[in-house]
């Protein structure tokens, strides 16, 4: 028995030392031969000398703020806003609780926006983002080439009064055509045409869910099932009707063509 106790207490004076002999010659191993080089960035500020530098430094503070306001931008200027709203209300009206969760309508919003606008990033692509790239065109020319195909996707989902409402709000004259219409008018015009189709869509969506709900609630008061709520019967019912009529593929369907 003590051999075991002496030969366990030589092993954990042996691991001991091993250890301290290791991190002692750590540094100098790591010093000696660095296996993965780290890189040194360094982002310093000076003071501008040229008009070219401040030129250079407010198109950079101007690269920043677009890229802080891209996530607006995507939300606010395409498709995005209806489908996501319409995806929302879809979920509400099955009374599905958190199911699909919210990252699932925030992806597939998305990725529909993504599928709707693609003929519209083809053309900033192509007419402003390549030329820029080449040195061909300036980024002012290109930021205008960037915002025609944004333009006329918007005028297509615009309606006129709401139009009209900023038009008159911001008492700028009557314009001739759309090119006389500003940016900053047809962007808040837009994107209150998409709140309101979205909520008309919305409820739609509502109306035979809501049959469902009275049914159930009518079958159950007649019953004298009073004390069972009726949203935990009519449930399997709305997620069958949504199957038996392969609602997804529906839903889908008619929120691309909306932008068609």
């Amino acid at each position: 028995m003590s051999q075991w106790i002496n030969y366990a207490n030589t092993w954990k004076y042996h691991v001991l030392i091993s250890t301290i002999i290791i991190v002692l010659a750590f540094p100098v191993i790591a010093g000696a031969a660095p296996l993965i080089p780290i890189p040194n960035i360094n982002v310093g500020v000076g003071q501008a000398n040229t008009p070219q530098d401040v030129a250079l430094s407010l198109q950079v503070l101007l690269m920043l703020t677009v890229l802080s306001l891209a996530p607006s931008i995507l939300v606010m200027m395409t498709s995005f806003t209806r489908i996501v709203i319409v995806l929302s209300f879809l979920r509400s009206a099955l009374a599905t609780q958190n199911m699909p969760p919210n990252q699932i309508i925030v992806g597939l919003s998305l990725f529909l926006t993504f599928y709707t606008m693609s003929p519209y990033f083809a053309q900033i692509n192509q007419n402003a983002l390549q030329p820029m790239l080449a040195g061909t065109m300036d980024q002012q020319t290109a930021m205008t080439e960037a915002i025609k195909p944004m333009r006329e996707f918007m005028f297509k989902q615009t309606r006129e009064n709401d139009l009209a409402l900023f038009v008159n709000m911001s008492e700028m004259p009557r314009p001739n055509g759309p090119e006389d219409v500003p940016t900053s008018v047809l962007i808040p015009s837009f994107i209150i045409s998409e709140l309101k189709t979205a909520f008309q869509i919305g409820f739609l969506i509502y109306i035979p869910f809501i049959v469902i709900d009275m049914v159930v609630a009518s079958t159950l008061m007649a019953m004298g099932m009073m004390m069972l709520p009726p949203s935990m019967i009519s449930l399997p019912f709305k997620v069958l009707l949504f199957i038996l009529v392969d609602g997804w593929h529906l839903i889908v369907r008619s929120l691309v063509s909306s932008f068609m």
